[in-house]
């Protein structure tokens, strides 16, 4: 999974992986976290989700980190007048926590699901090293028959997210979406079942 797979789907404008509008588990699920209000969120591979609208409006600063410039400077085009999100084009994997800043919560609705199996516990370690002890993610994974498609994005079973989390991070399980209608795409390409699955992890 190399960047120039990204950049080439940002040229070419192959983002069926963006959504038309926020992801329902900010409404359904985000108040589980019980930030304070201002609290600073972080929004990895964040494309130009409106995700990072959306966590705007309920009155958080946040801070964004996408690789691709063409995904950035559409953001801040189609968002002129928008404040509290900082949105920067970067790789996820260089970042440093200085450079980042504290942050009180992450959302990650397409990030873990878009590396494929042997970049994961790296994004997770990485994820740790920018973080402090009682962050606390939202996370949406999904879940799929593989044999049915090749990612990304991936599916990852609850049993990974044990895996990868476990050791460092408290982890609830909030919900699950029916999710195929939004990623018609993927049905094209053969999936005929698609959930999603949030999870609260607090990291210990």
């Amino acid at each position: 999974m190399e960047a120039a797979f990204w950049h080439e789907r940002w040229a070419k404008h192959e983002i069926g992986f963006h959504m038309p509008r926020a992801h329902a588990a900010l409404k359904d699920h985000w108040s589980t976290l019980a930030l304070a209000p201002g609290a600073r969120v972080f929004v990895p591979l964040a494309g130009k989700s409106l995700d990072l609208v959306a966590l705007a409006a309920l009155g958080h600063e946040v801070v964004g980190v996408e690789l691709s410039a063409v995904a950035v400077r559409e953001f801040h085009e189609e968002h002129p007048q928008l404040r509290g999100v900082d949105l920067r084009c970067a790789d996820f994997f260089a970042l440093q926590p200085e450079s980042l800043g504290p942050i009180a919560a992450i959302f990650d609705r397409a990030s873990l699901v878009a590396l494929p199996p042997a970049m994961r516990r790296d994004y997770v370690k990485k994820m740790i090293e920018l973080s402090a002890p009682r962050t606390v993610t939202l996370l949406v994974s999904m879940e799929y028959d593989q044999r049915e498609m090749r990612g990304p994005p991936h599916a990852v079973l609850p049993e990974e997210i044990h895996a990868l989390y476990g050791a460092t991070h408290e982890i609830v399980e909030l919900g699950t979406y029916g999710a195929l209608d939004d990623f018609p795409r993927m049905a094209a390409r053969g999936v005929t079942t698609l959930g999603e699955r949030v999870y609260r992890l607090r990291r210990r």
